[in-house]
Protein backbone atom coordinates (compact mmCIF):
# COMPACT_ATOMS: atom_id res chain seq x y z
CA UNK A 1 0.00 0.00 0.00
CA UNK A 2 1.42 3.48 -1.05
CA UNK A 3 2.17 6.26 1.66
CA UNK A 4 1.39 8.81 -0.09
CA UNK A 5 -2.38 8.81 0.27
CA UNK A 6 -1.98 8.32 4.11
CA UNK A 7 0.28 11.11 4.18
CA UNK A 8 -2.71 13.26 2.25
CA UNK A 9 -5.18 12.29 4.24
CA UNK A 10 -3.15 13.13 7.67
CA UNK A 11 -2.00 16.75 6.05
CA UNK A 12 -6.27 17.48 5.88
CA UNK A 13 -6.33 16.91 9.61
CA UNK A 14 -3.07 18.36 10.52
CA UNK A 15 -4.01 19.82 14.14
CA UNK A 16 -5.34 16.17 14.86
CA UNK A 17 -2.58 14.63 14.03
CA UNK A 18 -0.16 16.56 16.00
CA UNK A 19 -2.15 16.72 18.45
CA UNK A 20 -2.10 12.70 19.11
CA UNK A 21 2.22 12.81 17.75
CA UNK A 22 2.14 15.32 20.98
CA UNK A 23 0.69 12.99 23.18
CA UNK A 24 2.68 10.08 21.54
CA UNK A 25 5.81 12.36 22.11
CA UNK A 26 4.93 13.26 25.79
CA UNK A 27 4.37 9.68 26.44
CA UNK A 28 7.52 8.22 25.10
CA UNK A 29 9.36 10.77 27.15
CA UNK A 30 7.70 10.26 30.54
CA UNK A 31 8.20 6.44 29.65
CA UNK A 32 10.99 6.24 29.16
CA UNK A 33 12.65 8.51 32.28
CA UNK A 34 9.97 6.94 34.43
CA UNK A 35 11.29 3.19 33.68
CA UNK A 36 14.67 4.56 33.96
CA UNK A 37 14.15 5.97 37.80
CA UNK A 38 12.54 2.44 39.08
CA UNK A 39 15.14 0.50 37.82
CA UNK A 40 16.90 2.89 39.90
CA UNK A 41 15.24 2.85 42.72
CA UNK A 42 15.11 -1.18 42.49
CA UNK A 43 18.79 -1.04 42.21
CA UNK A 44 19.14 1.18 45.17
CA UNK A 45 17.14 -1.15 47.20
CA UNK A 46 18.73 -4.17 46.31
CA UNK A 47 22.04 -2.42 47.74
CA UNK A 48 23.58 -5.28 50.15
CA UNK A 49 23.84 -4.13 53.25
CA UNK A 50 26.92 -6.78 54.18
CA UNK A 51 25.84 -8.06 57.51
CA UNK A 52 23.73 -11.18 58.51
CA UNK A 53 20.71 -9.53 57.99
CA UNK A 54 17.96 -12.34 59.02
CA UNK A 55 20.26 -13.54 61.96
CA UNK A 56 19.97 -9.64 63.72
CA UNK A 57 17.87 -7.64 66.05
CA UNK A 58 18.11 -4.52 67.51
CA UNK A 59 17.30 -2.33 70.57
CA UNK A 60 17.77 1.06 71.07
CA UNK A 61 17.19 2.53 74.17
CA UNK A 62 16.53 6.21 75.11
CA UNK A 63 19.86 7.95 76.31
CA UNK A 64 18.99 10.64 79.33
CA UNK A 65 22.17 12.39 80.62
CA UNK A 66 25.62 10.78 81.60
CA UNK A 67 25.39 8.86 84.32
CA UNK A 68 28.73 7.37 86.73
CA UNK A 69 27.34 3.63 86.31
CA UNK A 70 27.01 4.17 82.15
CA UNK A 71 29.91 2.08 81.37
CA UNK A 72 28.88 -0.77 83.95
CA UNK A 73 25.20 -0.54 83.40
CA UNK A 74 26.13 -1.34 79.71
CA UNK A 75 28.95 -4.06 80.47
CA UNK A 76 25.62 -5.84 82.63
CA UNK A 77 23.24 -5.35 79.76
CA UNK A 78 25.58 -7.15 77.20
CA UNK A 79 26.63 -9.96 79.93
CA UNK A 80 22.99 -10.40 80.25
CA UNK A 81 21.95 -10.72 77.01
CA UNK A 82 24.39 -12.94 76.26
CA UNK A 83 23.09 -15.15 78.76
CA UNK A 84 19.84 -15.49 76.85
CA UNK A 85 19.17 -18.78 74.78
CA UNK A 86 19.65 -18.77 71.64
CA UNK A 87 21.42 -15.57 71.29
CA UNK A 88 24.87 -15.92 69.27
CA UNK A 89 26.52 -12.71 69.74
CA UNK A 90 25.58 -9.24 71.25
CA UNK A 91 27.69 -5.84 70.40
CA UNK A 92 26.71 -2.69 71.40
CA UNK A 93 27.14 -0.31 68.26
CA UNK A 94 27.06 3.24 67.32
CA UNK A 95 25.18 2.57 64.20
CA UNK A 96 23.53 0.27 61.83
CA UNK A 97 23.95 -0.17 57.95
CA UNK A 98 20.33 1.24 56.33
CA UNK A 99 19.54 2.31 59.22
CA UNK A 100 18.76 5.64 58.13
CA UNK A 101 20.84 8.92 58.69
CA UNK A 102 25.09 8.47 59.71
CA UNK A 103 25.69 9.81 62.90
CA UNK A 104 29.29 9.14 62.36
CA UNK A 105 31.14 10.26 59.73
CA UNK A 106 34.93 10.63 58.83
CA UNK A 107 36.82 12.34 56.52
CA UNK A 108 39.95 10.76 54.87
CA UNK A 109 43.43 12.05 53.60
CA UNK A 110 46.19 10.02 52.22
CA UNK A 111 48.90 12.50 53.70
CA UNK A 112 49.21 14.57 56.19
CA UNK A 113 48.03 18.10 56.23
CA UNK A 114 46.26 17.71 52.83
CA UNK A 115 44.34 20.59 52.14
CA UNK A 116 41.16 18.53 50.71
CA UNK A 117 39.63 15.39 52.06
CA UNK A 118 40.16 12.30 49.65
CA UNK A 119 36.71 11.11 50.65
CA UNK A 120 33.92 10.42 53.01
CA UNK A 121 33.04 7.82 55.10
CA UNK A 122 30.70 6.21 57.28
CA UNK A 123 32.18 4.92 61.03
CA UNK A 124 31.28 2.45 62.90
CA UNK A 125 32.56 1.06 66.27
CA UNK A 126 31.86 -0.92 68.85
CA UNK A 127 32.99 -3.83 70.70
CA UNK A 128 32.67 -7.56 69.01
CA UNK A 129 31.09 -5.13 66.05
CA UNK A 130 32.01 -7.41 63.28
CA UNK A 131 31.60 -10.45 63.89
CA UNK A 132 28.17 -10.04 66.09
CA UNK A 133 27.06 -8.53 62.54
CA UNK A 134 28.31 -11.11 60.46
CA UNK A 135 31.12 -8.72 58.32
CA UNK A 136 33.29 -10.85 56.32
CA UNK A 137 37.02 -9.78 56.13
CA UNK A 138 38.61 -10.50 52.27
CA UNK A 139 41.63 -10.03 54.29
CA UNK A 140 43.82 -8.82 57.23
CA UNK A 141 42.50 -9.29 60.30
CA UNK A 142 39.72 -8.18 63.01
CA UNK A 143 40.69 -6.04 65.86
CA UNK A 144 42.45 -7.63 68.84
CA UNK A 145 40.72 -6.86 72.77
CA UNK A 146 43.94 -4.67 73.70
CA UNK A 147 43.65 -2.75 70.71
CA UNK A 148 40.02 -1.81 71.36
CA UNK A 149 39.42 1.88 73.18
CA UNK A 150 37.08 3.40 75.19
CA UNK A 151 35.03 6.38 73.43
CA UNK A 152 34.93 7.93 76.72
CA UNK A 153 38.79 7.93 76.88
CA UNK A 154 38.62 8.97 72.31
CA UNK A 155 36.52 11.56 72.75
CA UNK A 156 38.40 14.03 74.65
CA UNK A 157 42.44 12.80 73.18
CA UNK A 158 40.50 13.99 70.00
CA UNK A 159 41.14 17.58 70.41
CA UNK A 160 44.45 16.76 71.70
CA UNK A 161 47.94 15.68 70.51
CA UNK A 162 47.98 13.14 72.47
CA UNK A 163 47.91 9.99 70.51
CA UNK A 164 48.07 7.09 73.35
CA UNK A 165 44.30 7.15 73.67
CA UNK A 166 43.93 7.68 69.99
CA UNK A 167 42.97 4.33 68.18
CA UNK A 168 46.20 3.29 65.49
CA UNK A 169 44.64 0.62 63.34
CA UNK A 170 41.18 0.48 61.21
CA UNK A 171 39.40 -1.78 58.77
CA UNK A 172 38.37 -0.51 55.42
CA UNK A 173 35.88 -1.86 53.05
CA UNK A 174 36.70 -3.27 49.65
CA UNK A 175 34.61 -0.20 48.25
CA UNK A 176 37.02 2.18 50.26
CA UNK A 177 40.17 0.27 49.31
CA UNK A 178 39.15 0.02 45.73
CA UNK A 179 38.80 3.86 45.38
CA UNK A 180 41.79 4.99 47.39
CA UNK A 181 44.36 2.37 46.47
CA UNK A 182 42.80 1.04 42.90
CA UNK A 183 44.80 -2.43 41.83
CA UNK A 184 46.70 -2.07 45.12
CA UNK A 185 46.70 -4.67 48.39
CA UNK A 186 45.43 -1.87 51.34
CA UNK A 187 46.79 -3.95 53.81
CA UNK A 188 49.57 -1.74 55.70
CA UNK A 189 48.40 1.41 53.71
CA UNK A 190 48.05 4.20 56.18
CA UNK A 191 45.12 6.73 56.17
CA UNK A 192 44.44 10.44 58.15
CA UNK A 193 41.01 11.17 59.77
CA UNK A 194 40.42 14.61 61.76
CA UNK A 195 43.61 16.31 63.15
CA UNK A 196 45.81 14.27 61.01
CA UNK A 197 45.32 10.85 62.84
CA UNK A 198 47.58 8.35 61.60
CA UNK A 199 45.60 4.71 60.98
CA UNK A 200 46.88 1.78 59.68
CA UNK A 201 44.81 -0.55 57.60
CA UNK A 202 44.91 -3.93 59.59
CA UNK A 203 41.54 -5.46 57.02
CA UNK A 204 39.57 -5.39 54.64
CA UNK A 205 35.82 -6.17 55.39
CA UNK A 206 33.57 -7.43 52.28
CA UNK A 207 30.84 -4.59 51.29
CA UNK A 208 29.25 -2.96 54.34
CA UNK A 209 26.69 -0.17 53.80
CA UNK A 210 26.33 3.07 54.86
CA UNK A 211 23.62 3.88 57.30
CA UNK A 212 21.82 6.56 54.70
CA UNK A 213 23.13 4.45 51.42
CA UNK A 214 23.89 7.16 49.31
CA UNK A 215 23.60 6.36 46.07
CA UNK A 216 27.67 7.24 44.89
CA UNK A 217 29.45 5.63 48.06
CA UNK A 218 26.56 3.70 49.40
CA UNK A 219 29.42 1.48 50.79
CA UNK A 220 32.26 3.70 51.68
CA UNK A 221 32.46 2.83 55.10
CA UNK A 222 35.43 2.09 58.18
CA UNK A 223 35.62 0.20 61.70
CA UNK A 224 37.09 1.46 64.49
CA UNK A 225 38.74 -0.27 67.27
CA UNK A 226 36.62 1.62 69.58
CA UNK A 227 34.12 0.17 72.38
CA UNK A 228 31.03 2.51 73.32
CA UNK A 229 30.93 3.07 77.18
CA UNK A 230 27.15 3.70 77.42
CA UNK A 231 24.30 3.63 75.69
CA UNK A 232 24.46 6.92 74.16
CA UNK A 233 23.74 7.07 70.24
CA UNK A 234 23.88 3.17 70.19
CA UNK A 235 21.99 0.25 70.04
CA UNK A 236 22.00 -3.03 71.08
CA UNK A 237 22.60 -5.60 68.66
CA UNK A 238 21.97 -9.33 68.48
CA UNK A 239 22.99 -12.30 66.48
CA UNK A 240 20.74 -15.06 67.05
CA UNK A 241 18.57 -18.10 64.29
CA UNK A 242 16.48 -16.63 62.11
CA UNK A 243 13.92 -19.05 63.36
CA UNK A 244 14.35 -18.05 67.48
CA UNK A 245 14.27 -14.08 66.67
CA UNK A 246 10.65 -13.38 67.77
CA UNK A 247 11.43 -15.72 71.17
CA UNK A 248 14.79 -13.87 71.07
CA UNK A 249 13.66 -10.18 70.85
CA UNK A 250 10.77 -11.17 73.87
CA UNK A 251 13.75 -12.30 76.11
CA UNK A 252 15.97 -9.33 75.60
CA UNK A 253 13.35 -6.91 76.25
CA UNK A 254 11.95 -8.39 79.40
CA UNK A 255 15.86 -9.11 81.06
CA UNK A 256 16.87 -5.32 80.07
CA UNK A 257 13.35 -3.76 81.56
CA UNK A 258 13.93 -6.15 84.69
CA UNK A 259 17.86 -5.01 85.17
CA UNK A 260 16.41 -0.98 84.95
CA UNK A 261 12.52 -0.89 84.41
CA UNK A 262 12.92 3.40 83.91
CA UNK A 263 14.67 3.35 80.75
CA UNK A 264 12.62 3.88 77.59
CA UNK A 265 12.96 1.89 74.89
CA UNK A 266 12.96 3.72 71.36
CA UNK A 267 13.79 0.58 69.19
CA UNK A 268 12.72 -3.08 68.89
CA UNK A 269 13.05 -4.50 65.76
CA UNK A 270 14.18 -7.05 63.23
CA UNK A 271 16.94 -6.01 60.94
CA UNK A 272 14.47 -7.18 58.29
CA UNK A 273 12.45 -4.68 59.19
CA UNK A 274 14.87 -1.90 59.54
CA UNK A 275 15.61 -2.73 56.23
CA UNK A 276 11.99 -2.41 55.17
CA UNK A 277 11.40 0.83 56.61
CA UNK A 278 14.47 2.13 55.47
CA UNK A 279 13.22 1.41 51.98
CA UNK A 280 9.66 2.56 52.49
CA UNK A 281 10.39 5.92 50.02
CA UNK A 282 11.98 4.07 47.42
CA UNK A 283 8.98 1.38 47.10
CA UNK A 284 6.00 4.73 47.30
CA UNK A 285 8.03 6.22 44.52
CA UNK A 286 8.47 2.88 42.25
CA UNK A 287 4.90 2.43 42.90
CA UNK A 288 3.88 6.15 41.90
CA UNK A 289 5.90 6.04 38.74
CA UNK A 290 4.29 2.44 37.92
CA UNK A 291 0.88 4.27 38.03
CA UNK A 292 1.99 7.09 35.95
CA UNK A 293 3.69 4.70 33.15
CA UNK A 294 0.32 2.68 32.72
CA UNK A 295 -1.97 5.88 32.89
CA UNK A 296 -0.07 7.40 30.41
CA UNK A 297 -0.16 4.15 28.73
CA UNK A 298 -3.98 3.81 28.94
CA UNK A 299 -4.46 7.38 28.08
CA UNK A 300 -2.60 7.09 24.99
CA UNK A 301 -3.95 4.38 23.67
CA UNK A 302 -7.85 5.07 24.44
CA UNK A 303 -5.89 8.47 22.56
CA UNK A 304 -5.22 6.38 19.27
CA UNK A 305 -8.42 4.10 19.51
CA UNK A 306 -10.88 7.49 19.92
CA UNK A 307 -9.37 9.46 16.84
CA UNK A 308 -9.34 6.13 14.54
CA UNK A 309 -12.59 5.37 15.58
CA UNK A 310 -13.54 9.34 14.78
CA UNK A 311 -12.15 8.76 11.50
CA UNK A 312 -13.77 5.39 10.81
CA UNK A 313 -17.08 7.16 11.24
CA UNK A 314 -15.88 9.94 8.83
CA UNK A 315 -14.39 8.10 6.43
CA UNK A 316 -17.25 4.75 6.09
CA UNK A 317 -18.51 6.04 2.93
CA UNK A 318 -14.84 6.44 1.46
CA UNK A 319 -13.92 3.20 3.03
CA UNK A 320 -17.40 2.32 1.38
CA UNK A 321 -16.36 3.27 -2.24
CA UNK A 322 -12.68 1.52 -1.87
CA UNK A 323 -14.46 -2.26 -1.01
CA UNK A 324 -16.99 -1.80 -3.60
CA UNK A 325 -13.50 -1.26 -6.00
CA UNK A 326 -12.30 -4.70 -5.17
CA UNK A 327 -10.84 -3.10 -1.79
CA UNK A 328 -10.22 -6.22 0.46
CA UNK A 329 -11.09 -6.04 4.32
CA UNK A 330 -6.72 -7.23 4.89
CA UNK A 331 -6.70 -3.86 2.62
CA UNK A 332 -8.53 -1.48 4.61
CA UNK A 333 -7.36 -2.95 8.19
CA UNK A 334 -3.64 -2.31 6.88
CA UNK A 335 -4.74 1.17 5.64
CA UNK A 336 -5.46 2.18 9.37
CA UNK A 337 -2.62 0.10 10.59
CA UNK A 338 -0.19 1.91 8.54
CA UNK A 339 -1.44 5.48 9.10
CA UNK A 340 -0.92 4.93 12.78
CA UNK A 341 2.10 3.24 12.31
CA UNK A 342 3.53 6.56 10.63
CA UNK A 343 1.98 8.93 13.35
CA UNK A 344 3.54 6.83 16.25
CA UNK A 345 6.90 7.26 14.54
CA UNK A 346 7.10 10.83 14.71
CA UNK A 347 6.01 10.69 17.93
CA UNK A 348 8.29 8.40 19.09
CA UNK A 349 11.23 10.14 17.16
CA UNK A 350 10.25 13.73 19.11
CA UNK A 351 9.24 11.59 22.17
CA UNK A 352 13.04 10.30 22.20
CA UNK A 353 14.85 13.56 21.87
CA UNK A 354 12.81 14.89 24.73
CA UNK A 355 13.42 12.07 27.05
CA UNK A 356 17.39 12.85 26.88
CA UNK A 357 15.75 16.61 27.42
CA UNK A 358 14.36 15.51 30.55
CA UNK A 359 17.22 13.14 31.64
CA UNK A 360 19.90 16.45 30.93
CA UNK A 361 17.71 18.28 33.36
CA UNK A 362 17.16 15.38 36.11
CA UNK A 363 20.58 15.27 35.64
CA UNK A 364 21.45 18.67 36.29
CA UNK A 365 19.01 19.14 39.66
CA UNK A 366 18.86 15.98 41.05
CA UNK A 367 22.17 14.07 40.24
CA UNK A 368 20.67 11.43 38.16
CA UNK A 369 22.93 8.98 36.02
CA UNK A 370 22.69 9.38 31.98
CA UNK A 371 20.13 7.92 30.75
CA UNK A 372 21.04 4.38 29.07
CA UNK A 373 20.47 4.30 25.35
CA UNK A 374 18.50 1.27 25.85
CA UNK A 375 15.66 2.48 26.93
CA UNK A 376 15.03 4.95 24.46
CA UNK A 377 14.39 1.69 21.82
CA UNK A 378 12.52 -0.22 24.23
CA UNK A 379 10.19 2.98 24.75
CA UNK A 380 9.88 3.30 21.10
CA UNK A 381 8.97 -0.83 20.93
CA UNK A 382 6.30 -0.46 23.64
CA UNK A 383 4.43 2.55 22.20
CA UNK A 384 4.47 1.07 18.48
CA UNK A 385 3.04 -2.35 20.11
CA UNK A 386 0.23 -0.36 21.96
CA UNK A 387 -0.33 2.23 19.14
CA UNK A 388 -0.72 -1.30 17.13
CA UNK A 389 -3.54 -2.71 19.49
CA UNK A 390 -5.37 0.10 20.19
CA UNK A 391 -5.55 0.81 16.65
CA UNK A 392 -7.09 -2.98 15.67
CA UNK A 393 -10.26 -2.60 17.51
CA UNK A 394 -11.37 0.37 15.15
CA UNK A 395 -9.21 -0.68 12.45
CA UNK A 396 -11.38 -3.96 12.40
CA UNK A 397 -14.69 -1.84 12.22
CA UNK A 398 -13.46 -0.07 9.06
CA UNK A 399 -12.58 -3.39 7.43
CA UNK A 400 -16.46 -4.61 8.22
CA UNK A 401 -17.63 -2.11 6.37
CA UNK A 402 -19.83 -3.24 3.52
CA UNK A 403 -19.09 -2.17 -0.38
CA UNK A 404 -23.21 -1.48 0.01
CA UNK A 405 -22.22 1.63 1.59
CA UNK A 406 -20.29 3.16 -1.14
CA UNK A 407 -24.31 3.47 -3.02
CA UNK A 408 -25.68 5.00 0.05
CA UNK A 409 -25.57 9.37 0.23
CA UNK A 410 -22.54 10.47 1.80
Amino acid sequence: MGIRPILSTLLRHKITAALLILQIALTCAIVCNAVFLIHQRLQRMDIPSGIAEHDLLQIQLAYIGDRPDAYAQAQTDLATLRQIAGVQAVALANQLPLSGYAMSNSGIKLRPHQQHESLQVASYYGQNLLSTLGVRLVSGRDFQSEELLDLKAVMPALHSSDLKHLPHNVIVSQAVAAHLWPGQDALGKTIYVGNDIPLQVIGVSAPLARPDALQLGAQYSIVYPIRLTSTEGGSYVIRTAAGDRERVLASALAALKQLDPDRIVLQQRTYDELRQRFFESDRAMAGVLLGVILSMLVITALGIAGLVSFWVAQRRHIIGVRRALGATRRDILQYFQTENFLLATIGVALGMALAYGMNLFLMQHYELPRLPSIYLPAGAIALWSIGQLAVLGPALRAAAVPPVVATRGS
